[in-house]
């Protein structure tokens, strides 16, 4: 293993607290083309049972630190063919732990544009620099006069000595000690500094919250920071970054703390000698002219990269709760897509997904055929012996779930349960090329009613159809990274379909493109395979498909179900290559595979460490034993429903105090939004989700739970309600059409989740958020929120 490979070992080793044994192994499979699911699951014996989790932190900094020493590597080829490659400067860019570090100290030997100071040495100035700092007793008006040189323009004193300026600035701001110390000084001890642009100040409404805001750098949240540079962006804030004394300071004219602090590591002492007084304005010169703007604008690019990182990993949380949440199953199932005027669409689909029946209802304005169409609605679900009811959550929800009440209350021979689900992302589903092809047949409008009902047989099999930054979970989504948004929303797609493994004859062509060790092309082949020659009675059937060569199916074998297969171990998460672990337990009890399956009392009486060997360790016989007695389980919860409270449908039904369920539709670093079946989300601050301190939200809640709150406030002018999740807070006191408790303070979230659902232009579904007596105020955010809804 080469020096460079034992360097990045060493570092990730450090990083990720797992032994250079562990890493080692990780990254040579992931080398070989492993994907993340596959070791985590299959390997663990080689990597000591590293996680997803883990493991994907790996992979990330993995990519980085080999960008690192590729980058190392450049600047140390590139100084020594310069020939200014010292052993004290060779060794600092080999400890150089990140590209920040390399740079500053790359600075003094990269190529530049032809700078001053360049001009100030062709010259013939560098002497004059030289003499002046290195001679505490240099008059630099003499020094200079000594430097006169008309050729270069050099006619006086003046003009000598602002060339040598200009070289020490240089030379000090190139300093990579000096860099790191007021970098670091300015991350710990800086702060932001918000403004309104006064022209704007009206069409600024949005930002209210930062028209005149401060908050230090280290308390500065990811959705403030994503609210303050979205502001900016648009023209409306300015911001700045700087030490808060800067900005006490009664006169301008204060000398800057870093001159001090740049003063003092190049030794200069400040007095008012004609030494002092050049050496004084020189470091006002270099802070001001070479490094403030500098600093900050990398300051700024670092808080910028944290709240990305954050919002990303925020959306990366909402998007595997969504997926991973309770499956209705292999039910008939009614789904609703709600409409006024243009009426609600029907489709019911069987067990299997498949659609058996549409229509076209319009209970509402202008039509009113409710009577007739609660006909309509019994007639199919007799006929299809419907069991749920999926209602879409956009316009007209709640009178369609009223409706749909009726519907069981007047027939009570049905026995379909209704429920809301998100119809987060299904227009852009229906008016997808892969909707075309999937349902050729349907007009784009029903659907969106299929992809309702089947959303609730199965979130995950649905959602995987849908681009992950349209289902709306994540906030500043269109403010980050799209590349690394991409990115981490992929991983926890393919993360969650692994694992809860993929029946691959019935499985679409996007659910299995997800698959570890499958793509978009050997999905297609699997799927063309099947319809060609009918279903899969084996997974060792799979390496008949073309292109699914040894190292695809080792990837994925694992991942895929095959129930009904001669094998019971091909419905199982049990890999092909451990199917001689299963069978040396079968010949020990006597017993054929299938009886062992399931066969609780028959798996315990087996001894672990009887059937380890060179090739399988503990771990992999522990799992096997485990999937074996429930095989092919299914990880995610049981199926639930929430009970919207039948006299509440509009926020004009809330009163503070009441007490309903409803279901966690989003959560961000401040809290989360619950639907409570108004049309409207309210907000739980951070604040009020426990009676114990809350760091961070998804350690309380999660997108999809169904949880129990309280009303604290209701602004129905603004479209705001208060919730709270601890029943023992006292509902706020306040005048009508107040807010209690409008203290703006370093809690207010801005104006986030501006694009939080992703460009889907369903329904009218909002999002308010009111502060209460506990909590802070984030009524800024609520109002963008809201908005977004509206033009989702």
């Amino acid at each position: 293993m080469s020096l460079v490979q034992n360097r990045i070992i060493a570092q990730l080793a450090q990083e990720l607290g797992a032994a250079s044994s562990q890493i080692k192994a990780a990254v040579d499979l992931l080398d070989e083309g492993s994907t993340v699911p596959f070791i985590a699951r299959y390997r663990k014996e080689a990597t000591g049972g590293l996680d997803d989790a883990v493991l994907r932190d790996l992979q990330e900094r993995l990519v980085y630190l080999r960008e690192l020493e590729d980058r190392r590597s450049t600047i140390l080829e590139s100084i020594d063919s310069q020939g200014k490659l010292t052993a004290e400067l060779k060794a600092a860019i080999e400890q150089a732990e990140n590209k920040q570090t390399l740079e500053d100290l790359y600075l003094p030997y990269k190529p530049k544009r032809r700078t001053r100071a360049q001009i100030a040495r062709e010259a013939g100035l560098q002497g004059l620099a030289d003499e002046i700092f290195s001679n505490p007793n240099a008059v630099p008006e003499e020094v200079a006069a000594g430097y006169l040189n008309a050729e270069h323009q050099i006619n006086d004193t003046k003009a000598a000595l602002d060339g040598a300026r200009d070289i020490l600035a240089e030379q000090f701001s190139e300093n990579a000690t000096l860099l790191a110390l007021l970098r670091n000084r300015l991350n710990s001890e800086g702060a932001i500094r918000a403004a309104v642009v006064p022209e704007k100040a009206a069409e600024a409404i949005k930002f209210q919250d930062y028209f005149e805001h401060q908050e230090s750098l280290a308390s500065t949240a990811s959705h403030r920071m994503l609210a303050m540079l979205r502001g900016r962006e648009q023209g409306f804030l300015t911001l700045k970054v700087d030490l808060p004394e800067v900005w006490e300071a009664e006169s301008p004219r204060t000398p800057h703390p870093f001159e001090s602090e740049i003063a003092r590591l190049h030794g200069i002492a400040r007095d008012d000698s004609p030494r002092g007084k050049f050496l004084s304005e020189t470091c006002r010169w270099t802070w001001k002219i070479k490094l403030a703007s500098t600093l900050e604008s990398e300051v700024m690019g670092t808080l910028r990269e944290a709240a990305q990182a954050e919002a990303i990993s925020v959306f990366g949380k909402n998007l595997k709760d969504l997926l991973l949440a309770a499956p209705a199953g292999g039910k008939a199932t009614m789904g609703l897509d709600p409409g006024i005027r243009t009426g609600v669409k029907v489709a019911v689909i069987d067990k299997t997904g498949q659609v058996v029946d549409i229509a076209t209802i319009y209970p509402h304005e202008p039509r009113r055929q409710w009577n007739e169409s609660i006909a309509v609605l019994a007639a199919l679900c007799m006929k299809h012996n419907v069991e749920l009811i999926a209602i879409g959550n956009g316009t007209a929800s709640r009178e369609t779930d009223q409706l749909a009440a009726d519907l069981l209350a007047q027939h009570k021979d049905l026995k379909a349960t209704r429920v809301m689900v998100s119809e987060a992302g299904a227009s852009v589903y229906s008016a997808s090329a892969l909707a075309s092809a999937e349902l050729p047949d349907l007009d784009v409008s029903i659907r969106g009613a299929v992809s309702i009902a089947r959303r609730l047989q199965d979130p995950l099999a649905e959602l995987v159809k849908i681009d992950p930054k349209s289902i709306g979970v994540g906030q500043y989504q269109h403010d980050v990274d799209q590349r690394q948004l991409s990115g981490r929303l992929d991983a926890v797609v393919e993360d969650c379909v692994n694992a809860v493994g993929v029946e691959v004859n019935t499985a679409s062509e996007q659910l299995l493109s997800r698959v570890s060790g499958l793509n978009a092309s050997v999905a297609k082949a699997v799927v063309s395979y099947r319809n060609t020659n009918g279903q899969f009675k084996s997974r060792d059937d799979l390496r008949k498909v073309p292109r699914l060569g040894d190292k695809t199916f080792e990837q994925a074998a694992g991942f895929l179900r095959i129930h009904g297969a001669e094998n019971p171990l091909d419905a199982s998460s049990v890999h092909p290559e451990a199917y001689i672990v299963v069978e040396k337990m079968a010949a020990t009890v006597k017993k054929p595979v299938g009886d062992l399956v399931g066969n609780r009392e028959v798996l315990k009486a087996l001894k672990p460490n009887e059937f380890v060997n060179e090739r399988f360790g503990l771990p992999t016989v522990q799992d096997i034993l485990v999937e074996l007695e429930k095989p092919g389980r299914d990880p995610r919860p049981s199926f639930k429903t929430a009970k919207f409270d039948d006299k509440v449908h509009s926020m004009a039904d809330l009163k503070p105090g009441m007490t309903l369920e409803g279901v966690v539709t989003n959560v961000a670093n401040f809290g989360a939004f619950v639907d409570i079946g108004v049309h409207q989300d309210g907000l739980v601050h951070v604040s009020a989700l426990s009676n114990t301190f809350v760091k961070d939200p998804h350690s309380v809640v999660k997108t999809g739970q169904i949880v129990k709150v309280k009303v604290l406030e209701v602004d129905i002018p603004r479209k705001r309600i208060s919730l709270t999740m601890r029943m023992g807070d006292d509902v706020p006191k306040a005048a009508p059409g107040q807010n209690a408790g409008r203290q703006v303070n370093a809690n207010r979230a801005g104006e986030a989740h501006g694009d939080s659902r992703g460009g889907d232009s369903r329904g009218d579904r909002r999002v308010g958020g009111l502060q209460q007596g506990a909590g802070f105020a984030n009524n800024a955010f609520a109002a963008a929120f809201a908005k977004a809804k509206t033009n989702k």
